[in-house]
């Protein structure tokens, strides 16, 4: 019965990518941890935590949640610039909610949290339908 369940979970796209996520997201925090508490503002440790999880975001993305779609050659190539625009989207919006947090005197951290959600809405519709259609 789990071992159906978790086959069952497997399959559907948006749980891998959760996953991945997950994954990409503790990349991420350990990042833009560890730069805080090194005294790296928040901006700029939230951008390289960001980068780091856009490296483990790609490596299982384009193995394990979209791996049907993942192409080779050239087409890949133009895939992985796709990947890195939708993730230049997502650091656009995860910098301005940090900014936009920290300006207006919220905890870096409870801004990151914010900006992990909206960016990972906003990223995986354009993964979905774009990057990997």
């Amino acid at each position: 019965m789990i071992a159906r369940a978790a086959n069952l979970v497997w399959r559907i796209t948006y749980a891998r990518y959760i996953m991945a996520s997950a994954l990409a997201l503790a990349a991420d925090l350990s990042v833009f941890m560890a730069l805080l508490q090194i005294g790296i503002h928040a901006i700029p440790a939230s951008m390289a935590g960001y980068c780091a999880g856009l490296v483990v975001h790609w490596m299982i993305s384009s193995r394990l949640v979209f791996a049907e779609q993942a192409l080779s050659g050239r087409e890949r190539t133009r895939q992985k610039a796709l990947f890195f625009v939708s993730t230049l989207i997502g650091l656009a919006i995860t910098s301005l909610i940090v900014g936009l947090g920290t300006h207006l005197g919220l905890d870096p951290r409870l801004a990151k949290l914010v900006a992990v959600g909206i960016s990972f809405q906003t990223t995986y519709m354009l993964r979905r339908s774009v990057v990997f259609a």
